[in-house]
């Protein structure tokens, strides 16, 4: 990456949780960042935090090609060429296999894989453009690595992630741009704090732990960040696995 300017990311999904916390340690890291989400205003405190970078809040529907194009196009506008794409936003699901509707399975799938595909390639075609390389580090999840029950749409969703991964970082090679993902085990999200706060819960989600510890936000930021530097130059095609050996048990 070039360091004779700010270097620069696109952010998807940075309004809460892993999403927020990642973006915050790009700032931090000396990027300025384009974050998005559904809604633009979700994200207003997140640029105010990110003090002393340039922070261009905006809209993006995975869903909608044509959303896609139009934050890859206002990113740039806003801050020239993108050095990172983050692929973070997605959607859970937890339901039995038996139960899961078309819609829902459509819904999952579109968000969490194909339209972290599309918007892949359109950062590609944005790299291409302007005769550099580039990076992207997709969130996948160590259910696309493992069987569990009750996750399946989420699971396979992630496991196509970490393919894409492996196939895109080998097409895009010579574009000098690498791809990589983060795979984590259940994080300390707001979001899990309810079902976490269950003791029960808590201890049977634990058990299936080595380490007996679930990764945090900010690790996983870091994860993101050491895939984004110079230090990951020679890394492309990799899954990073974060989950305190659960997949080495």
């Amino acid at each position: 990456m070039n360091e004779t300017r700010s270097r620069t990311a696109l952010v998807t999904g940075a309004s809460t949780g892993i999403g927020r916390a990642t973006a915050l340690a790009l700032a931090r890291a000396g990027f300025d960042l384009a974050i998005t989400d559904l809604d633009a205003n979700w994200l207003a405190d997140v640029a105010a935090e990110a003090q002393g970078r340039k922070v261009v809040p905006l809209v993006l529907e995975l869903r909608s090609e044509d959303s896609i194009e139009r934050a890859v196009t206002q990113a740039s506008d806003a801050l020239g060429a993108i050095d990172l794409l983050v692929n973070n936003a997605g959607r859970p699901l937890q339901k039995p296999a038996t139960e899961v509707t078309w819609a829902e399975w459509n819904d999952v799938i579109d968000i969490n894989l194909k339209g972290s595909f599309f918007l892949s390639a359109a950062f590609a075609r944005h790299c291409r453009s302007h005769g550099r390389g580039g990076a992207v580090v997709s969130l996948a999840s160590t259910h696309g690595l493992t069987g569990i029950a009750g996750r399946s749409v989420y699971g396979i969703s992630k496991g196509g992630i970490i393919q894409m991964t492996r196939m895109l970082a080998i097409e895009w090679a010579p574009l000098g741009i690498r791809v990589n993902a983060v795979a984590p085990t259940t994080v300390l999200t707001p979001s899990r704090e309810k079902l976490l706060g269950e003791p029960e819960a808590r201890a049977r989600m634990l058990a299936r732990i080595p380490l007996g510890r679930f990764p945090t936000m900010d690790e996983i930021a870091a994860a993101v960040c050491y895939l984004a530097s110079d230090a990951a130059a020679s890394i492309t095609g990799q899954i990073l696995v974060l989950d305190g050996g659960l997949t080495a048990a």
